[in-house]
């Protein structure tokens, strides 16, 4: 048989494995690489290839070489858990993206956090072992038998039998797992890995189902990888927006309403410099600001379909004898909205941004922060345009998104949703044309994108924005979603050249997405340091004596405030020293220190935050500089 490789061609044994192409191809990397992509799909090294497939090889430094390390780490933990605890009984062991975990139904037993450090003895011995990883294929007969006593994996083996899928088991040693794989070739590559934390779980998320046990744990090809990953994992701690909140008197979460946070006089000044920036932004971009109401009645959201598909997670009352629910999203408000009045093609793309308040009932047990919140700030944007218009309009959006993101030093990535198989509105032909537009407008716009096939909604393709912070996690804000289904169930149209009704095509879009967790995610980005332009307090003055440089330190303070910057005076008793450590601690960008000399001469004294470089200049020149940092919103 013959078989493509880095556009070559390989002749091959019929049934020949990656191994085999392997040893043809690339000799010299076979130290350094872990599987193999067939026609695209990831794929054991060890699988049988077929004549005319074409194969790439995966390396330890991909993505998918860290996801296929991971997956092989979970199992190699779920079977030094079956050495360890004979009883336990394993649901789901994924990787994801920066790991892996398992599920374990421990039968009972307290899982506690010593107990990690004897699963990772076990985990290091069995290593050592070299044990091979070796697929194979069975009946669901079969691997009902080998799992008779799981009624997780019996569970998952009835559904791909329902769905005539394939079913493959691995085999390690004397352990077997049910999976898809694919797995390293053997063990020997798990060697430096580390089991995080302990969370609960519900089995497939479901709170109506038993809880089991969640392990967490990474992976990685050297010892130098994983070092510098727990070090990151340790900054993250100390940068946790939940402690840092606290410490900087941001926000708080009462007791009284759990999932609604409270902001903080400080908290406020931050957040009302965002949304400042914003305004700003979209004002620049041809956007028109709305506000819709925060409760409507029980016939929008029937008309919109909410009713019927989201019911369970909407606050609901009756007013006068009728239904009403507090909006979990605001697109139906802007419908209304578009239909109140009439519209041209002269008019598109109309869009329409609003900073909708929002409130969805999330179960108590993923309450986290600011991440995870049960009311929020949904900063929405509804953009109406004609069918042609879908590529130039994301075009436009993009700009805007590059614009924002660059300013707060957030990369991304895009991620195109494309048609479901089947349950979709819409003919094909305009499915692929608007799969199409998205994917030329992420091209022109200097962007690469990934493609998730038949993940889109059943109204329409998608485009995610995954931002990346400083310590090296994603996180999904930006969306761009294409719908067909609310203008055409509202009865949206415009009048077309030709004098004749047209439906729009809409456009849903968010940059921030929750404007809470995204304060959370960049709170937690910048450690606490925010930019000058951004922080809560942008600069403190600190009088060396207060009772002799306090009047000018007021003055200099009275300056900064009629150029609308936000500054604190600290007049206190405590020396100045111990005053320029609270300001550090409190990470205010700057700490303006006034005595004699500056009195004297007009000057000031600055520390920027994190440095002990001290500068002097005239107020004048200071405030330039403060001017020029805050207009380009410059790190300091």
């Amino acid at each position: 048989m013959e078989i493509t490789c880095g556009g070559k061609k390989f002749a091959l044994e019929e049934g020949a494995s990656g191994f085999a192409l392997l040893k043809e191809a690339l000799p010299e990397n076979k130290n350094r690489i872990v599987a193999m992509k067939v026609n695209g799909e990831v794929e054991d090294l060890g699988c049988a290839l077929k004549d005319g497939e074409e194969v790439s090889f995966v390396y330890e430094s991909d993505p998918e070489g860290f996801e296929v390390l991971n997956h092989s780490c979970s199992h190699l933990m779920a079977e030094a858990i079956t050495n360890l605890f004979p009883d336990a009984k394993f649901g789901f062991g994924p990787a994801v993206e920066e790991g892996f975990y398992y599920d374990v139904d421990f039968g009972g037993y307290a899982l506690k956090p010593e107990d990690l450090t004897k699963i990772e003895a076990e985990m290091r011995r069995l290593s050592k072992l070299g044990e091979k990883i070796v697929r194979r294929e069975v009946t669901p007969e079969e691997a009902l038998e080998v799992f008779r006593d799981n009624p997780y994996k019996k569970e998952l083996i009835e559904e791909h039998a329902g769905k005539g899928e394939t079913i493959s088991l691995y085999t390690q040693g004397s352990f077997t797992d049910l999976c898809r794989g694919p797995h390293l070739p053997d063990t020997s590559k798990i060697k430096h890995f580390r089991l995080l934390s302990i969370a609960g779980a519900y089995w497939r998320g479901d709170s109506s189902n038993k809880q089991l046990t969640r392990i967490y744990g990474t992976c990685f090809y050297t010892k130098e990888a994983l070092d510098e990953h727990l070090a990151i994992l340790e900054r993250r701690k100390e940068s946790d927006h939940r402690k840092l909140g606290k410490q900087l008197g941001l926000f708080m979460i009462s007791d009284y309403g759990p999932g609604f946070p409270f902001f903080l006089p400080k908290g406020m000044l931050l957040k009302n410099a965002l949304l400042d920036y914003w305004h700003e932004v979209h004002r620049r971009y041809g956007y028109k600001e709305i506000e819709t109401p925060t409760m409507l009645s029980k016939e929008l959201w029937l008309t919109s379909g909410h009713w019927d598909h989201y019911k369970e997670n909407m606050y609901t009352t009756t007013i006068d004898g009728k239904e009403f629910a507090i909006k979990p999203m605001n697109c139906p408000g802007a419908m209304l909205v578009y239909n109140a009045t009439s519209h041209s093609y002269r008019d598109l793309p109309l869009r329409l941004a609003e900073l909708g308040h929002v409130h969805r009932h999330e179960a108590s047990g993923a309450l986290n922060g600011l991440f995870r919140v049960r009311a929020f700030t949904q900063d929405d944007s509804h953009i109406f345009i004609p069918e042609d218009g879908i590529e130039d309009e994301v075009k436009n959006i993009m700009a805007l998104f590059d614009e924002v993101y660059k300013v707060f030093g957030l990369t991304y990535r895009i991620v195109l949703s494309t048609r479901p198989e089947k349950d979709y509105i819409g003919t094909v032909e305009f499915w692929d044309k608007a799969e199409k537009a998205l994917a030329k407008a992420c091209v022109d716009s200097g962007h690469d994108y990934e493609v998730n096939p038949g993940d889109g909604a059943f109204y329409g393709p998608k485009l995610d924005f995954k931002l990346k912070d400083c310590m090296g996690r994603t996180w999904q804000c930006g969306t761009i979603q294409l719908d067909l289904n609310l203008p055409h169930r509202f009865g949206c149209y415009y009048i077309d050249e030709k004098g004749e009704r047209k439906e729009p095509v809409m456009l849903h879009r968010v940059v921030f997405g929750s404007i809470e967790r995204f304060i959370g995610i960049i709170t937690e980005n910048y450690a606490g340091a925010f930019p000058t332009w951004l922080a809560p307090v942008q600069a403190r003055i600190l009088p060396v004596n207060p009772e002799l440089h306090g009047a000018y330190a007021r003055k200099i303070k009275e300056d900064m405030e009629r150029l609308g910057y936000r500054v604190e005076l600290d007049q206190g008793e405590e020396k100045l020293g111990y005053r320029l450590r609270n300001s550090q601690v409190e990470k205010i960008p700057y700490a303006i220190v006034v005595g004699d000399k500056e009195k004297e001469n007009g000057t000031l004294t600055y520390r920027v935050y994190g440095t002990k470089e001290e500068v002097t200049l005239p107020e004048g020149d200071f405030l330039k500089l403060f001017k020029e940092h805050v207009d380009k919103k410059m790190r300091f």
